[in-house]
């Protein structure tokens, strides 16, 4: 009998196994570890014997009943291997100094989950049983927002200044990014506590226009803005003007608050 999840939404209903994953647990239970293993190692999808990733986590976890740390590891090589793959790289299959941050922002923080369910069972996890890749890609975002944070705090506007003028052209209100008020340190720490108010979609994309990201590129290997955020070039262009709308209310010409 394999045990239902635990973890409640926010409108109060359990999260729940995909009924393919629910299905096949009881007959991949019943597989010799060596079995169970080598059908882990397929990285084919389409592959009849691929284990999905859900599947993985219930087993690493199952594990902690039986205080069976060999069985425990061999899974965790497995199931790290699958969430390093689950975090692209940006440009070309070359992994920038920021793509590493972000990819290592991510293992670290699902190392740090699973050793706490571990050490006691804790129900975060239970997402990761019921749709592994959306939560893989939950962590990546408050990654990449983490990461793309500290990067500004440090940079210096020339590299996004091309977007950032694009961009208050196209709202056609004042520009808060512009480059000879942001050189001010004062007004640039406000500016970027007014940007980490603004709502999710619009704080993502005032920082990503700060490090010079493109909204849309011809160039399939360019990550984008609006990659990124999953969304359409239009979505990002709304929360881009919404956001400087906003931004422009607060930082007129002449506030010297």
């Amino acid at each position: 009998m394999i045990a239902p999840l635990t973890r409640k939404k926010k409108d109060g209903t359990l999260y729940t196994r995909p009924d393919n994953v629910e299905g096949l647990l009881p007959a991949l239970g019943e597989l010799p570890r060596d079995g169970l293993l080598e059908r882990a190692r397929i990285r084919n999808r389409k592959d009849p014997g691929y284990v999905p990733s859900e599947c993985l986590v219930h087993f690493i976890r199952a594990s902690r009943h039986e205080n069976a740390h060999v069985w425990f590891d061999r899974l965790y090589k497995v199931l790290a291997e699958r969430v390093m793959r689950a975090v692209p790289i940006a440009s070309g299959g070359t992994a920038s100094a920021t793509d590493e941050r972000i990819r290592d922002a991510v293992f670290d923080r699902f190392v740090e989950l699973l050793a706490k369910d571990r050490a006691a069972p804790d129900d975060r996890l239970d997402f990761f049983e019921a749709r592994f890749d959306l939560a893989i890609k939950r962590l990546r975002l408050d990654a990449q927002e983490r990461v793309w944070r500290e990067t500004n705090r440090g940079d210096s506007m020339d590299a996004e200044e091309g977007g950032a003028a694009e961009a208050a052209a196209a709202a056609g209100t004042t520009n808060p990014l512009n480059a000879e008020i942001f050189s001010d340190p004062l007004f640039r720490e406000r500016l970027y506590v007014a940007i980490d108010a603004l709502p999710p979609e619009q704080s993502r994309t005032m920082h990503l226009l700060l490090i010079g990201w493109q909204i849309h590129s011809s160039d399939p290997s360019v990550m984008t803005i609006a990659k990124a955020l999953d969304c359409s070039d239009r979505s990002v262009r709304n929360y881009r003007d919404r956001a400087l709308k906003t931004l422009g209310a607060l930082f007129n010409p002449g506030d010297d608050e």
